[in-house]
């Protein structure tokens, strides 16, 4: 059972690349509130969290990918279904 992505379980859920968004916000969000502090450990963390974001928006692509192949070969998802793997 997943908790957050789109399953059988889970109808309800997020694509990956839909969590990994809200993630990107959250961290640019958090940001803006440190951009301006000049401390070592507030420039550590902006430092840190670029790295993060450029990761991501890296994971944010090969998700996009993956749903993209997965459409493409397989159409939308079917109820009770997977399109590649076992149940």
């Amino acid at each position: 059972m997943t908790h957050f992505l789109v399953s059988d379980d889970n109808p309800e859920g997020y694509r990956l690349e839909d969590i990994l968004h809200i993630v990107q916000k959250d961290i640019l969000f958090r940001c803006t509130k440190i951009i301006d502090d000049q401390t070592p450990e507030a420039r550590r963390v902006l430092h840190n969290n670029t790295k993060i974001l450029e990761l991501l928006s890296q994971a944010v692509d090969l998700a996009q990918d993956s749903t993209s192949v997965l459409k493409k070969s397989f159409g939308p998802p079917k109820k009770g279904k997977p399109r590649i793997g076992k149940q």
